[in-house]
């Protein structure tokens, strides 16, 4: 199609001088297809408002139409092609002689911003795909048709003024913090290796956790925790009512000192964790002692080295006798058994039918590791006692956990390796809030 006269003609939907269908297909409120043509690089789409009496923006008199301005824009691919949207812009001049505006072009922020380089549609469109299908940035760019560079300062300045939202941080009663490497070169080159990053893992009414994202700060200490906290005010620590943490005496002390009325739970698989370490030491230790050397092939501790970490219940009868056997195979052996006995009962305390069972186990682990003669169950059980409170805090909130925040860590770990890496820790810390579902818009919702 060429011109509107011959949209017109060839369209049996056409109405005055514009085609219905095509309007319908393009989908611009406002705006009319005038004319669709086919370039080497894709589709390349003309679109105008109607003509009609205009006044003038400052001082309202009837304005004199002074022609039309072309923006070419980037638009959403269609048909598996980049789309150019080519956009008539009327133009005006003001007939008040004291009026302090001459001229004036036609704005309509929701196809573009003045002097954009992308429409309004396809920005949201590229954060979209960012949000929801884990889409790269340049991927997106190969979609449009631009530079991975013109795609990324189109989308940040949106991203980052939902970041600057602080509405964002209403509502927050169960806070989960965890820290992870986001860079693994020289810290003098890209600042810290490590950030803290803080997860709304507040229950909906149906008591099921929606994890969010709600920042990324440099650094991994207790101090970085309790800056962040302060920053957010008053009113919001009010209303954090229980917080979850790794056993990790940094943010414990953050939370103690900021969130004196939240209830902290350390997270169970945390605790299960380190009875699977220890469990692990025991054997290595053993492995020395009685064969002077690390594990090798055929060696019968080395060979269930895996097996130990799993459940008991989830084992199968053969890997139940090769334990039997491995145990039996040595009397030292007999350390690794009851350290192996020692770490399913800590991992019991979370797979037990009530609370109140769950808490009767957790009791007697806390009475009893500490006085095991097997040094590293010993210390477990000193480990335990100091986080005697937060451990039991577990039953009195429901199951709390950091479950939320690790899944939230695997998402930043997935965009991390579809991105390949990342060089400017501001634009990682924009992607992540986003893939987070840290930042709230209703485009996004």
């Amino acid at each position: 199609m060429s011109d509107s006269t011959f949209c017109a003609r060839s369209c049996p939907d056409a109405s005055a001088s514009y085609c219905a269908s095509c309007d319908l297909l393009v989908g611009l409120d406002g705006l009319h297809v005038v004319a669709v043509d086919l370039a080497e690089d894709g589709l390349v789409v003309t679109v105008e408002s109607p003509p009609g009496p205009t006044g003038c923006r400052a001082c309202g008199v009837l304005a004199t139409s002074h022609g039309r301005r072309e923006h070419a824009l980037v638009d959403v691919p269609a048909f598996g092609r980049p789309v150019q949207l080519i956009w008539r812009k009327r133009t005006w001049t003001c007939g008040e002689p004291a009026c302090s505006i001459w001229g004036f072009t036609e704005v309509d922020d929701e196809v573009a911003l003045a002097r954009a380089r992308l429409s309004t549609r396809a920005r949201w469109w590229a954060i979209g795909q960012l949000r929801r299908e884990h889409a790269s940035v340049a991927g997106l760019a190969r979609q449009l048709g631009v530079s991975w560079r013109t795609l990324w300062t189109s989308i940040a300045p949106l991203l980052a003024v939902l970041a600057a939202d602080e509405t964002r941080f209403a509502d927050v009663a169960a806070l989960g913090v965890d820290e992870h490497v986001w860079h693994h070169v020289d810290p003098r080159r890209r600042g810290p290796k490590e950030l803290t990053g803080m997860v709304d893992l507040t229950r909906d009414q149906d008591g099921r956790v929606h994890a969010r994202l709600l920042d990324l700060v440099p650094g991994r200490s207790g101090r970085v925790y309790a800056d962040w906290l302060e920053e957010r005010g008053e009113a919001f620590r009010a209303g954090v009512q229980v917080a979850t943490l790794d056993p990790f005496h940094g943010y414990k002390n953050a939370i103690d000192d900021k969130l004196e009325d939240a209830t902290s739970v350390v997270d169970p698989f945390h605790v299960v964790k380190l009875g699977t370490a220890a469990l692990d030491d025991v054997r290595r230790r053993v492995q020395q002692e009685t064969t002077g050397h690390r594990g090798r092939s055929g060696d019968p501790l080395y060979g269930i080295r895996t097996t130990l970490r799993a459940g008991a219940e989830n084992l199968t009868d053969r890997q139940l006798t090769r334990l039997e056997a491995a145990f039996a195979a040595h009397p030292e052996h007999d350390q690794v058994a009851v350290a192996w006995q020692c770490a399913q009962q800590l991992r019991s305390i979370y797979h037990q039918p009530t609370p109140a069972a769950g808490r009767a186990v957790a009791e007697k682990v806390l009475a009893s590791f500490a006085s095991c003669p097997i040094p590293e169950v010993a210390r477990l059980g000193r480990t335990l006692r100091q986080w005697r409170t937060q451990l039991l805090a577990y039953f009195d909130t429901g199951g709390a956990s950091n479950g939320g925040t690790e899944a939230i860590n695997g998402l930043i770990e997935l965009h991390r390796r579809i991105a390949r890496g990342f060089r400017n820790r501001a634009n990682y810390r924009l992607r992540m809030l986003l893939v987070g579902g840290g930042l709230r818009h209703p485009r996004l919702a």
